[in-house]
């Protein structure tokens, strides 16, 4: 008996050494293969992009994985318990590979021939994660478990544990279970209930087919089978698990938790960093900060989103989305289903009429319910007939809505109003003119729509907005802002085409002479073109590509002082800095600096500002434009420049601008500045023909002040007065800084000569006052000297 024993144990020792070698033949075949689980001290686990404000809001995220990685110290426990509970109950225990598990996973392949993975630890899903394929082979499980072994030599167990709960895909695009909280719930981790936690610790499985989102039903069972074994091991308790298994399945999908919206403005910073560093640019967890702050974001998309549909209130009503029935109505169950599959664009929502009366409306809203929506939401949609007329004032509530339409709602104050998607489109950009930084940017109604940046994008004329860069050249050229100008028609023959060319002042309103700086103000056609004339059409289009226009397609026509060329917003708001930061070209940018997941800076901005013209040429254009906000007066007789909606919306003086209105009103411009912001507004129809049109015309009356009309004054300027509220609210209104080599004369306003009595205190550059006294007899001057109307 001792001998068979003592034969026994020979044989086990021999079996023993047998297997040893055997591991140790099979390590030495792998070992050539086996990857360098050393990199893992220095893992950097793939982290999109996120573009944020420079006050640190998230405005977007770009790249194919979700992830937030998560310090383990920062996990709550139920979450962790969960998971181990599940994927491993001895993780802390093995040495990295589980013994039991690898023995009952070969006896299934041994009995069964089927290859099933089973038996993995959390250390082995590491290694399969990080270092090898899916596939279930024999070769493969062996080199996890080597690497398994490996990976537990070098790392702690909470390390281990870190980078599988930051590492594994959950489904949705959501890798690592920070991301997999806001995909599903919208939430920090540590806000997870015991039943989320334990839906998000099931997932590893099948991420595909047991998600909450595609398969609730399935993501519920297996929801229950994690609570099962966190009861089993003593995890929780009775009652958590009982209210956990009541607790129903409620996930969604939530996108990336944005807290600025900024889409357009997102999208170049995109480019931008995509330019920089080409694709990893999507993996690297790169932070790229722009140069928008959250506030004046917010108010440039508010002030852009409410003219647009102010335009539309002022336009009519175009009628409903659709009808979705006649005469049976639907359920509240089936509205609530059709308008959970409808898009919503901020501020519009979808709704559905339920019933009106005579001065109200009951509508389904989206995800708000049942909703009234009373007289003064639904007055104003009297039918829209053209762009330029509307029907008869509304009566009552039925002749604008019925039962059974779709339509579109937006809050007002306290309550609701009936909207519509507006045909109309715009731009709003606005730059610190010291260095070009891009304070605010957006491109259009909204990005979802379209995706065409009008703010960078959108080539339209320039109408009168072009008229300060003509002006600084005349500046230039001998004229000062007293300089009498006749403002009187032209008719100019042109044999080349046989037709005589006719511009006119709009209002068509001719004053005779006028001062440089009144007639800017006013914006008078005429004057610009004289102006053009004696400057030389070179000159001025230098002017223009100085100031970063692009001047190759322009033709050098006298058109040009009628802003006949076209820009960008974005290359107005440039032209425009030029004037406010006292003459320098800035290039705009909208990226502050980008850093690394570890908040290392790999970019930064570096602005440069190109003196290209005089501050004391940019000082005096900004005066002009000054006086088309605050207004003026002329032998005793005051008048508005274009701009003076700017003065009664901001309530301050230190503010210049310029209104802008192409033919037909096709495009209504506003471009203002005060030395610390600049901004520029456009809107039209990105049908370029299509024009503005108006709702009430009365030509008595100048063209910014047309009630109802739409021109750059009445359409664009509010749009940059409600930005500028809130980008000025925190710098006080201050006295215009003047250049050093600038002097003051007083003038008489209806001649432009030295005054000894009352009159105007004039800017001049040192040595280009009048020489003369106004008095009864004096002629009309141009810098000094007698001219006649003949050469204007």
């Amino acid at each position: 008996m001792v001998k068979w024993l003592v034969r026994l144990f020979l044989l086990g020792l021999l079996l023993a050494l047998c297997g040893v070698a055997a591991i140790f033949v099979l390590y030495q075949q792998v070992k050539p293969e086996l990857p360098d689980v050393a990199e893992l001290k220095d893992i950097r686990l793939e982290t999109p992009m996120r573009i944020l404000s420079n006050d640190g809001e998230l405005i977007s995220q770009y790249g194919e994985q979700r992830r937030t990685p998560i310090d383990i110290n920062h996990m709550p426990d139920v979450l962790i318990d969960a998971f181990l509970a599940t994927e491993d109950t001895r993780f802390y225990e093995h040495p990295g590979i589980d013994p039991i598990g690898i023995s009952r996973a070969a006896m299934v392949w041994i009995t069964t021939g089927e290859k099933r993975q089973g038996a993995s630890t959390i250390t082995q899903q590491v290694a399969r994660n990080f270092f090898l394929t899916r596939e279930k082979t024999i070769i493969r499980k062996i080199k996890e478990i080597f690497i398994a072994l490996h990976i537990e030599s070098l790392l702690s167990k909470d390390e281990v544990l870190s980078l599988y709960l930051n590492k594994i895909a959950l489904g949705h695009r959501s890798h690592g279970v920070g991301a997999a909280a806001q995909v599903y719930y919208g939430k920090e981790l540590g806000d997870l209930t015991l039943a989320e936690a334990a839906m998000i610790a099931g997932l590893p499985k099948a991420p595909s087919a047991l998600n909450p989102i595609s398969h609730p039903e399935r993501a519920g069972q297996r929801r229950a089978v994690v609570l099962g074994r966190m009861l089993e091991t003593n995890k929780i308790n009775r009652q958590q698990y009982n209210d956990a298994m009541a607790e129903p399945v409620a996930a969604r999908y939530h996108g990336a938790e944005i807290t600025l919206s900024a889409p357009y403005l997102a999208e170049m910073a995109h480019q931008f960093a995509l330019n920089m560093f080409g694709e990893k640019a999507y993996t690297q967890g790169l932070n790229v900060y722009t140069t928008v702050a959250s506030d004046e974001q917010q108010a440039g998309t508010k002030a852009l989103i409410d003219g647009l549909l102010g335009y539309d209130l002022r336009h009519g009503y175009r009628g409903a989305s659709a009808q979705l029935w006649q005469d049976s109505p639907w359920s509240h169950t089936e509205i609530e289903a059709h308008l959970a599959e409808q898009p919503s664009y901020w501020p519009l929502i979808p709704a559905v009429v339920t019933q009106v009366t005579d001065r109200s409306a009951t509508v389904l809203i989206k995800e708000i319910g049942d909703v009234t929506l009373d007289w003064d939401g639904i007055k104003w949609a009297r039918a829209y007939l053209s762009d330029s007329r509307q029907g008869h004032a509304l009566k009552k509530a039925t002749d604008a809505l019925a039962p059974g339409e779709q339509i579109w709602v937006r809050p007002q104050n306290e309550s609701w109003m009936l909207a519509q998607l507006p045909d109309i489109n715009g731009a709003l950009v606005a730059l610190d003119p010291s260095n070009g930084a891009i304070t605010s940017l957006v491109g259009g109604f909204n990005f979802s729509l379209n995706k065409f940046n009008r703010a960078q994008q959108a080539e339209r004329q320039m109408g009168s907005n072009i008229k300060p860069f003509i002006y600084s050249t005349a500046l230039d050229s001998g004229f000062t802002l007293a300089s009498m100008v006749n403002d009187a028609p032209i008719n100019h023959w042109d044999a080349g085409s046989g037709n005589s060319w006719k511009p006119r002042n709009s209002p068509n309103v001719y004053d005779g002479p006028i001062r440089v700086r009144e007639a800017l103000a006013r914006s008078k056609n005429v004057v610009s073109i004289r102006l053009l004339r004696e400057a030389g059409i070179p000159a001025a289009m230098q002017r223009l590509n100085d100031l970063g226009f692009d001047t190759e397609q322009i033709p050098a026509t006298d058109s040009l002082a009628l802003g006949s060329p076209s820009a960008t917003p974005l290359q107005m708001v440039t032209g425009y800095a030029a004037l406010a930061n006292g003459g320098n070209r800035v290039t705009p940018f909208v990226v502050q600096r980008i850093e690394d997941s570890n908040g290392v800076i790999l970019y930064e901005a570096n602005p440069i500002a190109t003196p290209v013209i005089s501050e004391e040429n940019a000082f005096l254009v900004s005066q002009a434009l000054n006086s088309a906000i605050v207004g003026g007066t002329t032998n005793g007789k005051h008048w508005n420049g274009t701009g003076w909606r700017a003065l009664r919306a901001l309530k301050r003086r230190d503010i210049a601008g310029k209104t802008g209105t192409t033919n037909d009103s096709r495009d209504a411009w506003f471009s203002g500045f005060n030395p610390h912001r600049v901004a520029t507004a456009w809107v039209g129809f990105d049908d370029f023909g299509r024009p503005l049109g108006r709702t009430r015309h009365n030509a008595n009356l100048d063209s910014s002040q047309v009630a109802g009309g739409e021109f750059g004054g009445s359409t664009a300027l509010p749009i940059w007065a409600d930005y500028m509220q809130v980008a000025l609210q925190d710098d006080p209104e201050q006295e215009w800084t003047v250049p050093a080599s600038l002097t003051r004369a007083t003038i008489d306003t209806g001649n432009g000569l030295l005054s000894r009595g009352k009159g105007f205190s004039e800017y001049f550059v040192s040595g280009s006052e009048p020489k003369h006294y106004s008095s009864p007899s004096a002629n009309q001057t141009f810098g000094g000297t007698s001219v006649t109307d003949d050469l204007f």
